[in-house]
């Protein structure tokens, strides 16, 4: 094609994080929650580089002359493409904080550095370093007997230009992460000074034999990309030790990026890209702290409230009744949870119920990410005590969740679960739970399927569905699911359930299909699709091809889109709209025909080949009218979306919508909080209103 309708995977994802970096500076948002966006701008610009920038690495090793497939860029040209990129955008995420942090010092949350303290807080600090921090650290300085340290994954450095009496030396201090980053100097420990700044203000009197020339903080990244080979699949070796040590292993590879808080002096910086193997490109200047996640701190320590979001719980589902078992009602209808605007708390219920029901015979779940004390897991304990037949996959290969799913799997073993770690060569990374019953001789199937984590914390933060029902075929096309993650199969066909990596990818591409059809035939047609990140070309020619065709898409992609809306001919049909507000857009839904003839689903599934074809995904679709009326109705809300949202232009950029004087400001996160809230209040006045009702009976009746 040639016209330019692709972009490219990494430069979509960097499109992404500008637009987190744009809540932080935004006006309209709280201080201390824009500054919570600064921090995870940068967070994500870690993990990218780990993840990412490190697997371009590790591909120009494989094959120089290698090209992505949809913008033909090789390893070198994205590498360069994205080391421009961050050069840009970095100055701004740095403005972003200092801004945040000088409007903050009115509300006494002030960073300071040594210079700027009063000659309390100097002698204060002096005594602090002398006594709490000079014992601890372990400077190095760098010569023949002293070889070039390890430097840490992402661990803050020291780095002193020392001049002795013969030559010119390096001298190096770790900031141990044991360290409290924050120093208080009052208000409470609003008023602070960090650690790494203090070390580095007194690091010339821990090399006093040598004259300072240079000091400076640094920072290094290394390559997190690290992959389950086929080799270290051993019978006689568990694949829990396996993953243990490689957890181990990726601590330790190449650096792909240091930061440095200031200029250095060249001859040290040459000699710090030497040891580390870094070119010119990969040194990063910041006029910031170079971790600002310290910035968490401040949920604990400031209670102004102004300066944060209004805060919003969960609410009890309307569609919920406390005083009937989940079981009970799930199976007299089909129930949705929309987190966060409901609350998880129902399907711990269920769970709990499961675990103690006499009629239960097992249970099987997949899990990927949990929270730190997990319910899901005391409940998968509870029913293993009790006699059930508890089957637990745990991917060990979610990243940067490994240790804690190696110590889950652990626990669940140890509590008599059946743990397994599913295919070889694929992540488990859909979101299903299977119930199942046995009443007067007869199996009963209650089925969950999601689009997010069995995780408490991220369903109050994360924007996602959870399916309950008691249909029979769902049931047994999960138990299908489930027996092919036990038995290392996969699932070849389903007639309800969209499973990947076999019955996934075609079964989109045929229902594409028929908009396509719909389209010819000079009948209405559409498409809308609601995900974290569309890179799958497969899926993004043939969306291009019904765009062609006439069929209307809507794709609603909160970050990576490597298709490009509006370019005339190719996809002036298709609309991409991405909405980053207070919560994490995480949802997954597939809509597929106008609202006659609609199929609508959820799932765990992003359109990204990984997801498609390298994992195993499952979708669901709606069977319930009024459910997937709700769902639909909710699609169309956030397309509406005129205050989080941004809209991809023809040149693959992003703006915010433009908003008229006369046009009613929407937020879809607020809005459906709104409804939640009023739902619930409604259902509790009606309560309310049956319960003085028979009062009054009682009362009439005890009087006659």
């Amino acid at each position: 094609m040639s016209k330019k309708i692709y972009d490219n995977r990494e430069l979509s994802w960097l499109k992404f994080n500008e637009r987190v970096l744009e809540e932080a500076e935004d006006k309209t948002v709280p201080l201390l929650e824009r500054l919570m966006f600064a921090t995870i701008f940068q967070t994500n610009l870690d993990e990218f580089f780990m993840v990412r920038v490190g697997s371009i690495f590790d591909q120009m090793i494989v094959d120089k002359e290698y090209k992505e497939n949809k913008t033909k860029m090789t390893s070198q040209q994205q590498l360069d493409a994205i080391f421009k990129r961050v050069r840009e955008i970095e100055p701004q995420k740095d403005e972003a904080y200092n801004n945040i942090m000088q409007k903050l010092c009115k509300y006494g949350i002030e960073q300071v550095k040594f210079e700027n303290t009063t000659d309390k807080e100097k002698e204060f600090l002096e005594q602090y370093f002398k006594k709490e921090i000079r014992p601890l650290i372990v400077p190095l300085v760098l010569d023949k007997r002293n070889p070039f340290p390890f430097l840490a994954n992402k661990e803050i450095y020291a780095v002193v230009h020392l001049e002795g009496k013969s030559s010119t030396k390096l001298g190096i201090i770790p900031v141990d992460s044991s360290f409290e980053r924050m120093i208080p100097l009052g208000n409470n420990g609003l008023r602070f000074m960090l650690i790494e700044d203090l070390i580095l203000h007194f690091a010339p009197g821990v090399f006093k034999n040598y004259k300072t020339i240079d000091k400076v903080l640094i920072r290094v990244t290394r390559n997190a990309d690290i992959t389950v080979e086929e080799a270290l699949f051993d019978q006689e070796v568990d694949f829990r030790d396996v993953m243990e040590e490689l957890v181990k292993k990726r601590k330790k590879l190449a650096p792909v990026r240091i930061q440095l808080s200031n200029k250095f002096s060249q001859i040290s910086l040459d000699y710090l890209c030497k040891k580390l193997n870094l070119s010119p490109e990969q040194i990063f200047y910041a006029n910031a702290p170079l971790d600002i996640t310290f910035s968490y701190k401040f949920a604990e320590l400031c209670n102004n409230e102004t300066l944060r979001f209004n805060k919003l719980t969960p609410q009890k589902p309307t569609c919920v009744a406390l005083t009937r078992p989940m079981i009970t009602q799930i199976k007299a209808r089909d129930m949705l949870l929309s987190y966060p605007y409901e609350s998880i708390k129902p399907f711990i219920r269920l769970l709990n119920e499961a675990a103690t029901d006499k009629n239960v015979v097992s249970i099987k779940i997949t899990l990927y990410r949990l929270a730190k004390n997990s319910q899901v897991i005391e409940a998968l304990v509870n029913a293993a005590e009790n006699g059930k037949q508890v089957l637990v996959l745990v991917e060990l290969r979610a990243r940067f969740d490994e240790e804690n799913n190696i110590g889950w799997s652990k626990r669940l073993q140890r509590a008599g679960c059946t743990v397994i770690y599913g295919p070889q060569d694929l992540k488990v990374h859909s979101k299903l739970l299977l119930i199942t019953r046995k009443m007067n001789d007869k199996v009963e199937y209650i089925t969950q399927i999601g689009t997010g984590n069995y995780n408490e914390k991220t369903a109050a933060l994360y924007t996602d569905f959870s399916l309950m029902t008691a249909n029979t075929q769902i049931g047994i096309e999960a138990n299908r699911v489930f027996e092919a993650l036990s038995t290392g199969t996969l699932v070849e066909q389903s007639e309800n359930l969209l499973v990947a990596p076999l019955c996934l990818q075609n079964r989109v591409l045929e229902m594409i299909d028929e908009e396509i059809r719909y389209a010819q035939a000079g009948k209405p047609a559409y498409i809308g699709l609601k995900l974290n990140s569309l890179t799958d070309k497969i899926i993004i020619d043939r969306l291009v091809s019904a765009s062609q065709a006439g069929v209307k898409v809507d794709l609603l992609i909160r970050g990576i889109c490597c298709l490009i809306a509006g370019v005339k001919d190719y996809t002036e049909n298709i609309t991409v709209t991405s909405i980053v507000g207070r919560f994490l857009e995480h949802s997954r839904i597939y809509v597929f025909g106008t609202e006659n003839r609609q199929k609508l689903y959820i799932s765990s599934a992003d359109f990204m080949t990984r997801n498609t074809l390298r994992r195993v995904e499952v979708a669901v679709p709606i069977l319930d009218c009024k459910i997937r009326n709700r769902i639909w109705t909710m699609f169309k809300i956030m397309l509406k979306d005129n205050v989080k949202s941004r809209v991809q232009m023809p040149d693959g950029k992003y703006i915010r919508r433009i908003v008229n004087e006369s046009c009613k400001l929407l937020n879809s996160q607020e809005y459906f909080f709104e409804e939640a809230i009023k739902k619930a209040e409604m259902k509790e006045a009606r309560a309310n209103k049956r319960r003085a009702v028979a009062s009054k009976r009682i009362q009439k009746t005890e009087t006659l």
